[in-house]
C-alpha cells in the first residue's frame, strides 16, 4: 500500500507526493540561490557551512564561510590549528562553543582517517546534532534522511495546514516524519536544500510569497486561508533587559583587557574590556557612548566609559592595540572599539597627551 501524508483530515496522495517532488526540484534547479557551499558535495565543507547557518543569517555566513575555508581547507587543517586561530576566524558569529566543538570533531574525523559517510557516524561527532547529520549525509552522500529546520517545518505545516505545535517536541518528531515520508529518494540532497530554499525565499514567516511559490497548487493552508496560522508554536519567554559599564583604559598604545579562562561556561578564550567585577578600585571617568548588545533572550545596553588603572590591576593585563586584530576578542570589545575609534575627543585628548609625555 503506498504511503500517505496524514495531518488531521489532510492527506496527500501517492501522485501528489510525486507530484509535490518534481515541482519544488525543478524550481530549486532554475532559481536556488547561489551559495559557495552549493559548489561542493565535500562533507568537511558542507559541515562547516551548516555549522556556521545556526542562528546565523545566509548572507552574513557567506564571508566568514569563504575565510574559514581558506586558512582551514581540510580537516585536518582544523585539528592541527591553534584554538586561538579558529576562535579568531569564528569570533563575530556567535555560540562559540560550536567553533570549538568543530576543533574537537575534526580530531576525531582525523583518527578516522577520512570524513564519516554514514549518518549515525556523523552524528555522533562532538556538536553535531540531527538537522547537522541529515544535511550531511543526504548532500555529501546521498542518504535518505531529512532536514528540518525552522523553514522546512514552515513550508510542512502549510502545505499540510498541520496545527502541530511546532516548540513541543512530539509537534516537531511528527512533522519529521511527515518530512522523511516526502523526501525525494533520488535527489535527497536536492530536496533537503530546496525544501530549506522554499522556507528561506518564498515561504516567508509573515509574508509568504504564495503566488510564487512552486507547490501552491498542494498547499491545504493557502486554499483555506490559514497560511498566516502555520506553523503554530508557543509564545517566547520575553527578554531581560540589562544595563553595563564596560572600562576603556589606554595608555602608551595598550589598552587594559582580561581573558576569559579556559573553563569559563561563556566564550573561554575571549578578550574583554573590564567591568567593576574585574576592577574594583577602578577610577572612573567620562562616558564615551553606549551600544546594544543581544543574546539569546538578554538584551544588554553597555555604557563605555573612560577609566584610570588602579595599582592592582588583577586578572586585566595591558596588550599593544595593534596586537588586538590578532586576538579573539569578544563582540562587546569588538563593539566598544568601533565606537572609541569613531572620534570621541576624550579618548583622542588621551591618546595625545599620552604620544607627548
Amino acid at each position: 500500500m503506498p504511503k500517505r501524508l496524514a495531518v488531521s483530515n489532510r492527506v496527500l496522495s501517492e501522485s501528489q507526493v510525486q507530484l509535490f517532488r518534481h515541482d519544488l526540484l525543478s524550481w530549486f534547479d532554475l532559481f536556488q540561490r547561489n551559495l559557495p557551499w552549493r559548489k561542493t558535495r565535500d562533507p568537511y565543507a558542507l559541515w562547516i557551512s551548516e555549522t556556521m547557518l545556526q542562528q546565523t543569517r545566509v548572507a552574513a555566513v557567506i564571508p566568514y564561510f569563504e575565510r574559514f575555508l581558506a586558512r582551514f581547507p581540510t580537516f585536518q587543517a582544523l585539528a592541527e590549528a591553534p584554538e586561538s586561530d579558529i576562535l579568531a576566524y569564528w569570533a563575530g558569529l556567535g555560540y562559540y562553543y560550536r567553533a570549538r566543538n568543530l576543533q574537537k570533531a575534526a580530531r576525531l574525523i582525523r583518527s578516522y582517517g577520512a570524513f564519516p559517510d554514514t549518518y549515525a557516524d556523523i552524528r555522533a561527532l562532538p556538536g553535531i546534532g540531527d538537522y547537522t547529520a541529515a544535511a550531511v549525509a543526504s548532500i555529501a552522500f546521498g542518504l535518505l534522511h531529512a532536514t528540518v529546520d525552522g523553514n522546512v517545518l514552515r513550508v510542512l505545516t502549510r502545505v499540510l495546514d498541520d496545527a502541530a505545535d511546532i516548540a513541543s517536541a512530539r509537534g516537531r518528531r511528527h512533522v519529521t516524519e511527515q518530512a522523511s515520508v516526502l523526501l525525494d529518494r533520488s535527489r535527497p540532497g536536492d530536496f533537503n536544500q530546496a525544501m530549506m530554499e522554499l522556507g528561506a525565499t518564498v515561504c516567508l514567516p509573515s509574508n509568504p510569497q504564495c503566488l510564487l511559490c512552486p507547490v501552491a497548487s498542494l498547499c491545504a493552508a493557502r486554499k483555506r486561508g490559514t497560511q498566516h496560522l502555520r506553523p503554530v508554536k508557543t509564545v517566547k519567554t520575553k527578554s531581560i533587559e540589562e544595563h553595563r559599564v564596560v572600562f576603556w583604559i589606554e595608555e602608551a598604545g595598550r589598552l587594559l583587557v582580561w581573558q576569559r579562562p579556559e573553563d569559563s561556561r561563556l566564550m573561554p578564550g575571549f578578550w574583554e574590556l573590564p567591568e567593576r567585577s574585574e576592577l574594583p578600585a577602578i577610577g572612573v571617568g567620562e562616558s564615551l557612548g553606549t551600544f546594544r548588545h543581544g543574546i539569546t533572550l538578554r538584551n544588554y545596553r553597555f555604557d563605555v566609559r573612560l577609566g584610570m588603572a588602579p595599582a592592582d590591576l588583577g586578572v586585566c593585563r595591558w596588550v599593544p592595540m595593534d596586537a588586538l586584530s590578532r586576538l579573539p576578542l569578544s563582540t562587546v570589545l569588538k563593539k566598544a572599539k568601533r565606537l572609541v575609534n569613531k572620534g570621541d575627543k576624550a579618548v583622542a585628548t588621551l591618546r595625545s597627551s599620552t604620544a607627548s609625555s
